[in-house]
């Protein structure tokens, strides 16, 4: 099966390249890039306030400030594998031998972050930068194993090598100013690009030419995309878009683009924000893998109330806006904050409230109402959600709770106690999200009811409304359809992505009036959840109206999926709607390249071998499942499997 033939008549569409949907709106005129170094004249104190920040520094160059006392010829060893790290000249080089004897030498191309810990980018050909997994301790001046408790061999997608650790697709859009990912699926290579590497000026703001030409007094020509008096894309004074702006990198998402899309322009245009979903949420959404902020802060009754990352984090400088609690206090506290009258009025530093010793670490806002967890081995992030702790519901969710975080010698039931003595009359009385939550993600037939009720509930937040939606699943066939379509209405198109996930359920001649209206939603995350729902369905079961939209549901599929043809998720996309509407050879190609991606996904093994059988023969089907059990040797599926070959 060759590459030229890998989407099948079905998915045709998908070839006609990268052009379809880029960094900017197809087409569309836009000023140019300048570079930061071009802004730091005018604005000499958001300059020297960014030029060191954490965004700033986020991507950048080797030099003398950088691995302070590392590349001198030392050597880490780890799980049978060995770096080391020398100069050559005025190159960074890292010879690695790897657990299965190979060794090679590669050169470091650039540095990935500052604080705390330092990021080896290396170049392994083709274009391809890798994230290596020796990274440098700032503070400790030594290298360490960012999983020291995974085996890793050279084979698995999540070695260092692999496509999961590589720089160009899965780090380098929120690290650089104006990316491009420029990834040739027929040749396999990368051809990425940056204005600025490092999140620039014009990352947050736009690019800034036409806002050069404003203050030199001259009138800038006209562009087909909207600017502000000052000559930039993005509004940053509004909140909703500063706050979208912050968005596109701190949150968990799927990117619809080449790279960075164009400052200003909407996330749901840009992004499909991740539901809180198994593996990256707990089920009463407290942070479990690196969510990166954004979905933890929708959350918040803050967010609810208008809050945005600026009221508490300067924004040139990404540091908070005052040391400890005052950041708090700014708000919360007997003055309080007339932007936000609702507020109630308290003394929240007394003992009375936080029931831990004045001027102690226990004493800290933070410490109750945003735990930290560690990722990259040193690096702490905070729980956003600014949450009651809720102990009483750790043993039923399986969820962590503040309290025992930091008393690890006592019980859930110890803690649930110590709340109900202090806050008699508190909040961890009232019925939390997460409970329902739980039973959806159990059993979603059985909480169907539920579910939709927290779905209606607007006193929630959208993003937990639309959790509540998307784990439907199997559970909406028993809801009435006309209360599910409702939220194709409602003004958030997170809920209405929610909502179409929901329909997949039902049978697709009732829910085809809805799946039109989310088809032709002027937002594409939405338009994406219609276009997914529709191709899931078997053509020949698609009612009149349907079969008529089935090209246009492929063409907003194929130009978001045409820009991640280098994720083994895109490709077992097209293999499932290629095995719906029947074109099996499509189905072998897009499978035969997900397990070349990610050779240890068996599931999508076991359906490749299943096919070539059917398709291809005995003896081919043979050949895949030793290629399989070579990846997958300890798979109980794919050895039952093998018994049948």
């Amino acid at each position: 099966m060759t590459l030229k033939i890998f989407f099948g008549m079905a998915l045709a569409c998908l070839m006609l390249g990268t052009a379809g949907f880029a960094q900017t709106p197809h087409g569309v005129d836009v000023p140019d890039y300048v570079g930061s170094e071009a802004c730091k004249d005018c604005h000499t104190e958001a300059y020297d306030a960014w030029k060191t920040s954490h965004h700033g520094e986020a991507w950048r160059m080797p030099g003398d400030d950088s691995f302070v006392g590392a590349f001198e010829g030392e050597s880490f060893e780890h799980d049978g594998m060995r770096a080391t790290f020398d100069r050559d000249g005025d190159s960074y080089v890292v010879t690695v031998r790897e657990k299965d004897g190979v060794e090679a030498r590669y050169d470091m191309h650039s540095v990935g972050g500052v604080h705390p810990l330092e990021h080896p980018i290396l170049s392994t050909g083709k274009g391809r930068l890798q994230s290596f997994d020796v990274v440098w301790d700032v503070a400790q001046r030594e290298w360490y194993h960012l999983y020291p408790d995974q085996d890793l061999p050279p084979e698995d997608a999540f070695h260092w090598t692999g496509v999961y650790k590589n720089w160009n697709s899965r780090c380098a859009e929120c690290h650089a100013t104006g990316f491009e990912k420029s990834y040739d699926f027929q040749t396999r290579r990368y051809a990425s690009t940056q204005v600025e590497i490092g999140v620039g000026c014009e990352a947050c703001h736009g690019p800034g030419a036409a806002h050069l030409t404003l203050v030199e007094g001259a009138k800038p020509e006209p562009f087909a995309v909207a600017l502000d008096d000052w000559g930039f894309t993005a509004t940053m004074s509004e909140p909703t878009e500063a706050m979208e702006q912050c968005a596109g990198c701190h949150s968990r998402r799927e990117g619809f683009g080449n790279g960075n899309p164009l400052p200003g322009a909407a996330f749901a245009d840009n992004y499909n924000l991740a539901m809180l979903r198994p593996g990256l949420y707990h089920a009463d959404g407290q942070i479990l893998d690196e969510v990166y902020v954004y979905g933890s802060f929708l959350q918040s009754k803050m967010s609810q109330k208008g809050v945005t990352c600026a009221n508490c984090h300067e924004p040139h400088s990404a540091e908070v806006v005052a040391e400890g609690n005052a950041v708090c206090t700014q708000c919360h506290s007997l003055a309080g904050n007339t932007e936000f009258e609702s507020l109630r009025l308290a003394d929240y530093e007394d003992v009375a409230h936080t029931n831990h010793p004045e001027g102690t670490d226990a004493a800290q806002c933070v410490s109750c109402h945003m735990v930290d967890k560690v990722y990259m081995g040193t690096d702490p992030r905070r729980d956003h959600s600014f949450r009651v702790p809720r102990p009483d519901l750790s043993d039923t969710l399986d969820s962590p709770n503040a309290c025992i975080t930091c008393h690890d010698d006592q019980s859930n039931a110890w803690a649930a106690g110590k709340v109900q003595e202090w806050f008699p009359e508190g909040r961890w009385q009232e019925p939390h999200y997460g409970e329902v939550l739980a039973k959806g993600r159990a059993n979603p037939r059985a909480a169907a009811g539920d579910l939709l009720g927290l779905a209606q509930d607007n006193t929630q937040s959208n993003l937990v409304r639309a959790t509540a939606l998307w784990l439907l699943g199997p559970g909406a066939t028993s809801l009435d359809l006309k209360e599910l379509g409702a939220f194709l209405e409602n003004e958030d198109p997170q809920i209405r992505v929610g909502a179409l996930n929901a329909l997949r359920a039902r049978a697709v001649v009732a829910t085809a009036p809805y799946l039109l209206q989310g088809l032709n939603d002027e937002v594409r995350a939405v338009r994406l959840a219609a276009a997914r729902a529709i191709m899931s369905q078997r053509p020949d079961r698609l009612p009149d109206r349907l079969r008529a939209a089935l090209g246009q549901a492929y063409r907003e599929f194929g130009m978001v999926v045409q820009n991640q043809m280098d994720f083994a998720e895109a490709h077992l996309q097209v293999a499932g709607y290629s095995m719906v509407s029947g074109n099996l050879p499509s189905a072998i190609a897009a499978l035969s390249e997900a397990v070349r991606l990610n050779p240890q996904n068996p599931q999508a093994w076991s359906s490749l071998i299943r096919m070539t059988a059917q398709v291809e023969g005995a003896r081919a089907a043979q050949k895949r499942m030793r290629q399989a059990l070579a990846y997958n040797p300890d798979d109980p599926g794919l050895q039952q499997l093998a018994e049948q070959f």
